[in-house]
């Protein structure tokens, strides 16, 4: 497939770069070439139109223009909701029209990805690690730029996790560990009894393999762990060969469920039943409940006997009215499960006591629950 270009005008020719979106979005169809003469007034307009504008000066001044594009975006009003489904969708779309306006400031590269810019910084390594090597030139929103410098930053530093009492190191594109609460979880449920005299697991979506991890270090001998995304996959065997687990967690390529059974078997699946608007965000939305569905579906045939399932989930999608728990009962049901019991965390991030947060009535109620389930007998 040919890569999508993005078609400006400059001086009397028209030109035409490679477009790199992360999140797949086409190329702008209207372009202005911007310089520092433009106010943040007439770049805010421009943008808000969904006309792209192509900085050719200084890159400091970049991201002080986009800093003041910022503000402008979110001075905007909210419309008080009815529901807090209704407050959900409002919260989604204002986030998306936002995204595209930000959008609209693009940097230029060459290939290797310099930026021919004054005062650019070099990020050749946070783009490599991110997209891979550029033999030509392109062009991307200063704001994806920035997200790629920032998940440069947390794969280089890693994020600390007690219950390893060490770092787990995500890359672009995986979900970090930051929400501890649900690895905590994991890392206190009471170990099926059974695993002594079978000491395996699986880790249904790994993603950086922290869950994986974290059985290892509580003492399972041998943990499948399981994803579908390459860049996961690759995250996950980084994080186990940096804590050195080897021998423990074998990380592989599957859509959910390895072959064969486990007397332990762990998901933590997107908690939101919605459609994500970038890759980042396929660890938060699972559209239609699909992973989660298949999860419970596939469970009850990949348990050994005594084993356990555990899901780790939160119940945001109930007080955002996106599910209800009458549902989730039902999916365990007909899947021929039983629970056996749950252990409960409350949030810890920031956005829990956040109360200017348009979604904070439902933030404030929500539980992360792991869940002890069981195969029904006959099932």
């Amino acid at each position: 497939m040919t890569d999508p270009r993005l078609v400006f005008s400059e001086g009397d020719a028209e030109r035409s770069l490679r477009w790199q979106s992360e999140a797949g979005l086409p190329p702008p169809r209207r372009v202005v070439v911007a310089d520092d003469t433009l106010s943040a007034d007439s770049a805010f307009r421009l943008a808000s139109e969904g006309t792209a504008l192509l900085w050719r000066s200084d890159f400091q001044n970049a991201r002080q223009l986009l800093q003041a594009l910022v503000r402008r975006v979110d001075r905007k009003p909210r419309k008080p909701a009815a529901t807090m489904r209704d407050a959900f969708n409002q919260h989604r779309l204002a986030q998306s029209q936002r995204a595209r306006t930000l959008g609209m400031l693009l940097i230029p590269f060459d290939a290797g990805h310099v930026i021919p810019l004054r005062r650019a910084p070099d990020v050749a390594e946070a783009c490599t690690q991110a997209h891979g090597e550029a033999r030509e030139g392109y062009v991307c929103s200063l704001r994806e730029l920035l997200g790629v410098i920032s998940a440069y930053e947390w794969r280089r530093n890693g994020v600390e996790v007690p219950a390893l009492e060490a770092r787990i190191h995500p890359h672009y594109g995986v979900f970090s560990p930051v929400r501890g609460e649900y690895v905590d979880l994991v890392a206190k449920a009471p170990l099926p009894a059974v695993l002594k005299k079978a000491s395996r697991a699986f880790d249904i979506g790994t993603g950086t393999g922290v869950l994986a991890a974290v059985l290892a270090k509580r003492g399972v001998s041998k943990i499948v762990a399981t994803d579908s995304d390459e860049r996961a996959l690759a995250c996950a065997r980084d994080n186990v060969a940096r804590l050195g687990l080897e021998s423990q967690i074998d990380v592989r390529a599957a859509d959910l469920f390895p072959d064969g059974r486990a007397p332990l078997i762990v998901c933590n699946p997107p908690w939101l039943p919605a459609r994500p608007a970038s890759p980042l965000e396929h660890a938060v939305y699972d559209p239609d409940s699909r992973m989660l569905r298949g999860f419970l579906s596939g469970l009850a045939e990949h348990l050994g006997p005594d084993g356990e399932g555990w899901l780790i989930l939160s119940d945001f999608a109930e007080h955002l009215g996106l599910r209800t728990a009458e549902e989730l009962q039902g999916w365990i049901d007909a899947a021929g499960l039983k629970v056996l019991g749950h252990l409960d965390a409350r949030p810890r991030h920031p956005k829990a006591s956040d109360e200017s947060d348009p979604l904070h009535a439902a933030r404030s109620q929500e539980v992360t629950r792991l869940w002890r389930l069981a195969a029904k007998e006959g099932a």
